[in-house]
C-alpha cells in the first residue's frame, strides 16, 4: 500500500512526512491557491520535502495547451508526475507526454 496526501498545505504535509508514511503528494492549482502560495514554487518545495511522486495539474482545457503546461511542469523538480484530466483533450495531452519520457 502507498499512502499520498491530498493537499498543498506545506506545514501539514512537512508534519506528517515526518511519521515517516507518505509516499508523494498529489495536489491542484485550487487548493495551492487556498494556501496562498506561488503554484511554481509550492510544488518545489513539496518535491524537496517529500522525495516521493508529486502529482501536479494542468489547467489548460485543450491537448496544446495541456502539452505546454505539462512540459514546464516537468521541468519544476524530477519528482512531479503531470495530472491531466480524463477527456479526449486529456488523453491526446498524455499520449504526447508519455511519448516525450514525462510522467502522466
Amino acid at each position: 500500500m502507498k499512502l499520498f496526501l491530498d493537499t498543498a498545505d506545506i506545514n501539514e504535509i512537512r508534519e506528517i512526512h515526518a511519521w515517516g508514511i507518505i509516499d508523494g503528494v498529489t495536489t491542484n492549482p485550487s487548493l495551492i491557491a487556498k494556501n496562498g502560495g506561488d503554484f511554481i514554487q509550492t510544488i518545489y518545495d513539496i518535491c524537496e520535502l517529500v522525495q516521493g511522486p508529486v502529482s501536479a495539474e494542468v489547467v489548460a482545457q485543450d491537448p496544446e495547451g495541456m502539452i505546454a503546461e505539462g512540459r514546464m511542469l516537468a521541468r519544476v523538480h524530477e519528482n512531479v508526475v503531470v495530472k491531466v484530466p480524463m477527456s479526449t483533450a486529456g488523453l491526446t495531452a498524455t499520449a504526447r507526454l508519455h511519448s516525450e519520457g514525462i510522467r502522466t
